[in-house]
């Protein structure tokens, strides 16, 4: 089938089956371009949980159809590809209990930890931070969230994303480290897990110092997911949503190069934008969905064997509602 056919046949049957597609910035344009609604991760959860229709179809990586579930447990998510985001996979419950056991074993008590996990992670670690009483964060609120946090008087434990813990730690002027990095965490105030995203790394000074050199005037933007050094050469650092709000405000002869990923910077591109890097910044498993795994998704509403539908243990389920919640409440 061409893709014309097939776009044709995605639209006929999820208007048959009221389905609600969804698609996160990073897809491929051949999928986002057929979606309902779009946004970054929590933008959609949100947006599922205001949304009729009984069947929702998630283009994105795995911990967000999860959280679209927990929020909306009556709606049937299905996903064309259940793929995994790579800093979602480098936590799960056993390497967080493993990793406050080290901060125990380095003279913190449990009890005066207070673990604040970024949107990206599994619905377990979810579930597991909301068992310790803490709360979820995304790039956009984690400043707002970690300030609210340390009104308690406990050890921020930032997992799984290194680089936005530190980042936020420099802009609050807050002492960081890293598990396993030498330095003692009980001179931190936050203490971050040692994951990151691998197509944020790609992004180095060295970006930063080429760009500046060529075009003087330039704003480089990037996201807080990028390594500190990045983050603090940048006119701007910000969620995915803040920067495409950031650059529709900018002069459109404003030369910018952005630090985040190509399908979002493709869409944005135009002859005065350019990608922060000299190797392409594409996330390998946001670009596993096509177009046909979309079609195939629906096509099996159409003949009852649904596919890759979304199930969350309900006790795990339970205590990551509590730890979005309590972000929401902020």
């Amino acid at each position: 089938m061409d893709k014309d056919t097939l776009k044709k046949e995605i639209i006929r049957l999820k208007e048959k089956h009221n389905v609600t597609i969804v698609a996160h910035f990073y897809q491929k344009d051949e999928v986002f371009d057929m979606a309902d609604l779009s946004g970054d991760s929590l933008q959609l959860a949100q947006m599922a949980m205001e949304d009729k229709n009984p069947f929702l179809i998630f283009c994105g990586v795995g911990f967000m159809g999860e959280s679209v579930k927990i929020l909306s447990p009556q709606k049937r998510v299905l996903m064309p590809k259940i793929a995994c985001c790579a800093m979602a996979r480098m936590i799960d419950g056993k390497h967080f209990d493993d990793n406050v056991k080290i901060l125990e074993k380095q003279g913190i008590k449990k009890e005066d930890i207070l673990p604040i996990t970024y949107i990206n992670s599994s619905a377990e670690v979810k579930g597991k931070v909301g068992e310790m009483g803490g709360m979820v964060c995304t790039s956009s609120n984690a400043k707002k969230i970690i300030e609210k946090a340390l009104t308690e008087g406990k050890k921020i434990l930032f997992v799984p994303d290194r680089c936005l813990g530190e980042n936020i730690a420099i802009m609050m002027g807050l002492k960081s480290c890293v598990i396993g990095d030498g330095k003692d965490p009980k001179e931190a105030d936050i203490i971050c897990y040692n994951g990151f995203c691998s197509v944020h790394q790609l992004f180095v000074p060295e970006d930063v110092e080429f760009y500046r050199n060529k075009f003087p005037g330039i704003k480089v933007i990037s996201h807080p997911e990028c390594m500190p050094a990045v983050c603090q050469a940048s006119d701007f650092v910000g969620s995915t949503s803040q920067i495409i709000n950031y650059i529709k405000e900018l002069d459109p002869e404003q030369k910018v190069a952005l630090g985040t990923e190509f399908n979002l910077v493709n869409r944005l591109r135009d002859k005065n934008t350019y990608v922060l890097s000299s190797t392409k910044p594409e996330c390998p498993t946001m670009n596993e969905t096509t177009l046909e795994d979309l079609y195939n998704t629906l096509k099996s509403i159409d003949d009852d064997k649904i596919m890759n539908e979304i199930q969350v243990d309900p006790e795990v389920a339970k205590w990551a509602k509590i730890a979005l919640e309590r972000m929401f409440e902020i």
